[in-house]
């Protein structure tokens, strides 16, 4: 989905570009100002954002696609993040994420029609004490079990 951004928009790129002298040294962090802008990275932002340092739009699309915490497609605004590594995957989250697709009406990689919150797994949280573990946004939610998805979800409402 091609977007457009608007002269304010661009402005704001090259503002967070300018915050570290346009040094292409600083693009992960440049990205992440970005992101937390525009919630997500689409090829318009990314190309602003290589024009503003001078480099290629590939080497922030090679930076952008690599790593996990990056996103070209838009989330919700409590984007919802189920662990699918071994320990939640033997506790139960595959249950639970079956009740977060159900609650949700949405399957993993969407948004909720209202834009509040989009679905997502990742492999490992890094609290496997806490299996199955569930993020909202920052917030992280352990020992989930289908029956308290409602209540997670209850939170945001």
């Amino acid at each position: 989905m091609k977007i457009e951004l608007k002269d304010s928009q661009l402005r704001q790129i090259k503002d967070i570009c300018d915050s570290f002298n346009n040094d292409p040294g600083e693009l992960i962090t440049i990205l992440h100002r970005t992101q937390s802008v525009f919630g997500y990275l689409p090829e318009e932002v990314q190309r602003a954002v290589a024009h503003n340092l001078g480099i290629p739009v590939t080497r922030v699309y090679g930076v952008v696609s690599f790593y996990s915490f990056f996103t070209m497609t838009p989330k919700g605004k409590y984007p919802i993040s189920l662990c699918l590594g071994t320990a939640c995957y033997v506790r139960g989250a595959e249950d639970v994420l079956d009740e977060f697709k159900k609650q949700l009406g949405i399957e993993v990689g969407g948004v909720t029609p209202d834009g509040k919150f989009s679905l997502d797994c990742l492999r490992c949280v890094g609290a496997c004490g806490l299996a199955p573990v569930v993020m909202v946004g920052e917030k992280v939610y352990g020992r989930l079990s289908p029956s308290m998805v409602k209540e997670v979800l209850a939170e945001y409402e």
